[in-house]
């Protein structure tokens, strides 16, 4: 069991997964998730207002925390020069890795240098992007999360389907029958008397986990920040479970997006104030892990940092796109987001769902696939993600733009029914005189027409194919009987 499903990743795995729309159908047929998914993220939202709620300077923090990526995302690569120099002055080890393939083959080989054949991770959106535990197992290493949610995905054999709460799909019930089925598996069992308390699950997983803690010699871990001021990394956590992997084993290995980078401590300051608020709910994480290379006596004795890029600097390089890169992965927009609520993680198709991930997905990986044509029109442009957004990522104008990008980067060849009709919309709205005409045509349909498509009913019944597929799905009120500019023609505008 080594953890994560084979297309989860923004490697080549995922061309075989449907678009949203295909997916987000089969997912809202689930009446178990879709309930869970409402309760979960209903709860999550409530902790969030409540401690937002608290700070009367939210909104300076805010653009404070907007100002502080910004800036650090327009001098990335000397910042990035200056955290290479300083965690190699501490004693850490910097490999920079291109791609997923690079990354995957810099840790593999360091794993093997130690002659492991395990290690520990503590709970990283990276190392799942390049699908390291996959890799990992092709080199005959054992990958073991320690993250309670990962720990109940990857005993599933699940798709993490939130970026926070990879398991917030399952039920506490589920939970158990999980823990009762397969941790036998691949450790110590879970009791035979085990209940869907919440204390006796994260006990069975305490116990279960302990074995593996205190015999690992490798941990992998990603970072929540690294301070290019001293070469430090920061991982913030709920549980412990990254303290004892980022203290035990002899070696650590650590695998960080370079969008990652703050320039100093001063900017930590921030965003340590609005993150846990912003994901978990709370004032301050209960666990937070900063260290500065090797120690002696004090934590792993070899310290590996692999700066990852991975489509980063292609998504640096569009000015409308970037802002993207400022996300610090808090999960506030998946929890606000009514698509997110319905169709789930899995239907977005990788480990970035929701909101921010129908952005950043398409930009690391391209366009090219179904899936990731579809996923900036997996949004109803509500707004609300960048209302609760820490970093003020204007997510609905993101989308807006990544739609553009989408319909420009697949011109040519057949139309779509889509397209066509945006064609002939813009035929008809590009002027006047034929918008008259098509006014007046429509109106001369009368009674018949109007009895036809509305059936005396006040909503719209159905309209002829392929128009159908649209009204089928919808209740759209009656138009009225004269237009407004027909109105205006026989009244001057006086009330009758």
């Amino acid at each position: 069991m080594t953890g994560g499903h084979p297309h989860v990743g923004v490697t080549g795995a995922f061309l075989g997964l449907p678009s949203f729309p295909v997916a987000a159908r089969s997912a809202l047929a689930d009446s178990v998730q879709r309930a869970n998914l409402a309760h979960a993220t209903g709860t999550i939202r409530a902790k969030r207002a409540s401690v937002v709620g608290e700070l009367d300077n939210w909104e300076q923090l805010r653009l404070a925390a907007e100002a502080i990526k910004d800036a650090a995302l327009h001098r990335l690569d000397e910042h990035l020069e200056t955290f290479e120099a300083n965690a190699t002055a501490a004693g850490a080890t910097v490999h920079w890795a291109r791609d997923a393939e690079e990354a995957n083959r810099i840790v593999v080989g360091l794993v093997q240098r130690t002659g492991a054949s395990e290690v520990v991770k503590v709970k990283s959106m990276a190392t799942q992007e390049i699908e390291l535990n996959e890799a990992l197992h092709a080199a005959g290493i054992a990958a073991w999360e320690t993250d309670l949610a990962e720990l109940i995905v990857q005993l599933g054999d699940d798709w993490p389907s939130h970026i926070l709460v990879p398991a917030i799909h399952r039920n506490r019930a589920e939970v158990r029958e999980i823990f009762l089925r397969e941790m036998g598996k691949v450790g110590r069992p879970a009791p035979g008397d085990l209940t869907d308390e919440p204390r006796r699950l994260a006990e069975a997983a305490r116990l279960h986990l302990r074995e593996k803690f205190l015999r690992a010699r490798v941990a992998v871990s990603g970072a929540n920040f690294a301070i290019a001021e001293t070469g430090s990394l920061v991982v913030v956590e709920s549980e412990g479970n990254g303290r004892m992997c980022l203290t035990l084993p002899e070696t650590l290995i650590s695998v960080v997006g370079i969008e990652k980078i703050l320039p100093s401590w001063r900017d930590l300051e921030v965003m340590l104030q609005v993150l846990p608020r912003s994901s978990t709910g709370e004032r301050e994480n209960p666990y937070t892990s900063i260290w500065t290379g090797p120690a002696a006596g004090d934590g792993p004795r070899d310290v590996h940092i692999v700066l990852l890029d991975n489509g980063r600097t292609g998504v640096l390089s569009d000015a409308k796109g970037r802002d993207a890169l400022r996300c610090i992965r808090c999960s506030a927009c998946l929890n606000v987001c009514p698509v997110y609520e319905r169709a789930g993680g899995h239907a977005y198709g990788s480990v970035y769902p929701g909101p921010i991930g129908a952005v950043l997905t398409p930009q690391l990986r391209g366009i090219g696939s179904d899936i990731d044509k579809s996923l900036p029109y997996a949004s109803s442009l509500c707004g609300a993600c960048f209302d609760v957004c820490p970093v003020r990522i204007d997510i609905p104008s993101m989308l807006v733009h990544m739609r553009t990008r989408v319909v420009d980067e697949n011109r040519g060849g057949l139309p779509s029914a889509e397209g066509l009709a945006m064609k002939a919309a813009g035929w008809l709205f590009g002027d006047h005189r034929r918008w008259q005409a098509a006014e007046k045509a429509a109106a001369g349909g009368g009674k018949a027409l109007r009895s036809r498509l509305f059936g005396g009913k006040d909503a719209l019944r159905s309209l002829p194919w392929p128009a159908s597929a649209w009204s089928g799905a919808r209740d759209a009120p009656v138009p009225p009987a004269e237009s407004f500019r027909a109105w205006w023609e026989r009244t001057g505008g006086c009330d009758e």
